[in-house]
């Protein structure tokens, strides 16, 4: 069913309003289950940021930059001949090839949902009552749909400072403008420090960008196990990367796409082709009509949920980053699927949620890193110190042993036990393959594994993770 200008139904079971990721899939599995379903987007693209200015294109840039790294290694396994070592990667030509494969994802989005029967609306949308939702298209017509349930799914988007907050911050770029680079800048700032700056710093970097981070601490990702952070940092520096500690920006000066200088408040002054503002993300409510209707937000403008989705109005859900918990792609789709399994799926459904503890993650960082549960300060308040118990491996992996120290990645493993059994309830790993690593000792962690379950594991061997099952 391709887009529609106009009401097919008089009444649905449940509209989504966002087309992302936990949009497509509630309205998806809602339909699955004989619904009648509609979906309102606004950009008239489907799959939200992760396919269209997030995970997606973000995993495409880390491969190019893997693949720079492994190039430059490959001398150490005596690859040799013209051009080995020092290829010329060309951003130019690469971008219209990424994007064009983006463009088939929004492809398969769309066939996706005309396959299920989900009725498709392009336009913004605004609740009116628990009931009705207006959808106004991009020619100004509007209409409405009636419907017993709406969930909100509208996402989020990169924060960037005001002009007022700080003069020029519009001269610089969120990370949705990384992805419409045309050309690699040549001198790059990024200010932050969470997991979206550093995936950023790290590709750009690699791929041979001079990067400085403007971040307010002493580490990166202060959110994640000390060890990550402290880790990553140390390894950043060594690599190349600059950065500028305990530093805010107080202006920035000059012409967008031209050299900026950026003054900050330690002193220093930075003169950058492109500045990226990687300070954090906001949910979407704005102009929804929700706080009209008794929908409460918090203070960053998350609309509140309980367990279940629920808002507290009746007849009103939402979910995903707009709900401002783990804001992860994989979460929202859960979430959005356990939520329609609840309102039109079978009696064995009738209580189904999601479980927002031990949701694993990783950060496509250089090296990468792989997390779930508790770190080790959590854990040590949870439960108090004398009850925790912390095993931690630092080694090489096998793949650096043909290659110069100086570009050998750290691996630092980390466990997180707690009581007289010893449960794991946190792992944080850093070091090469630890993205793919992490997702099964995600199910470990989940089902309540012990030490003694890894201990009892047989290794696999020569591989990084038989670290987990070997640590004493």
């Amino acid at each position: 069913m391709p887009p529609v200008a106009k009401p097919q139904h008089d009444k649905y079971d449940i509209v989504f309003i966002g087309g992302g990721s936990g949009g497509v899939a509630g309205a998806r599995r809602a339909a699955s289950y004989g619904a009648t379903v509609a979906l309102i987007e606004v950009s008239e693209k489907l799959g939200g940021t992760c396919v269209n200015v997030g995970c997606v294109p973000k995993k495409i840039m880390w491969h190019a930059a893997d693949i720079a790294e492994k190039i430059r290694h490959a001398e150490g396994y005596e690859f040799k001949g013209p051009g080995i070592g020092a290829p010329q990667f060309s951003w130019a030509t690469f971008k219209p090839k990424r994007d064009e494969y983006i463009r088939r994802l929004n492809g398969i989005y769309d066939n996706n949902v005309a396959k299920e029967g989900v009725e498709l609306h392009y336009g913004r949308a605004r609740v009116l009552a628990p009931d009705t939702v207006e959808v106004t298209k991009s020619d100004g017509t509007r209409y409405t749909l009636n419907t017993a349930r709406i969930c909100v799914a509208t996402g989020g988007r990169p924060t960037i400072p005001s002009d007022e907050e700080i003069p020029g911050a519009s001269l610089g770029i969120n990370s949705d403008g990384f992805f419409d680079l045309a050309d690699q800048p040549r001198r790059v700032a990024v200010v932050g420090a969470g997991y979206i700056a550093v995936e950023l710093a790290g590709v750009l970097h690699t791929l041979g960008s001079e990067v400085t981070m403007v971040i307010r601490g002493e580490t990166v990702l202060r959110t994640f196990d000390p060890t990550i952070g402290e880790t990553l940092t140390k390894w950043m520096k060594h690599t190349g990367i600059n950065f500028q500690h305990g530093a805010h920006v107080k202006r920035v000066e000059g012409v967008k796409g031209q050299e900026l200088t950026l003054t900050l408040d330690n002193g220093a002054t930075l003169k950058v082709d492109t500045l990226i503002w990687a300070i954090g993300r906001h949910a979407n409510t704005e102009d929804l009509g929700l706080e009209a209707l008794g929908v409460k937000l918090d203070k960053k403008g998350n609309v509140v949920v309980d367990e279940y989705q629920e808002t507290g109005v009746p007849g009103i859900t939402a979910l995903g980053d707009v709900a401002g918990k783990a804001l992860l792609t994989p979460v929202a789709i859960a979430a959005a699927r356990r939520l329609s399994n609840r309102l039109f799926g079978p009696e064995k459904f009738k209580s189904d949620k999601l479980d927002y503890e031990n949701i694993p993650t990783v950060v496509f960082s250089h090296p990468t890193i792989g997390t779930v549960g508790l770190t080790e300060p959590e854990a040590r308040k949870k439960y108090g110190d004398e009850n925790v118990k912390i095993y931690k491996s630092s080694f090489r992996a096998l793949y650096f042993s043909m290659i110069p120290e100086e570009h050998k990645e750290p691996s630092v493993y980390k466990l997180v036990c707690v009581g007289p059994e010893e449960r794991v309830v946190g792992i944080h790993i850093i070091g090469q393959g630890s993205d793919e690593i992490m997702q099964g000792f995600g199910v470990a962690v989940k089902m309540g594994a012990t030490k003694a379950d890894l201990d009892s594991t047989v290794a696999i061997h020569p591989t990084s993770a038989e670290e987990l099952v070997t640590m004493r």
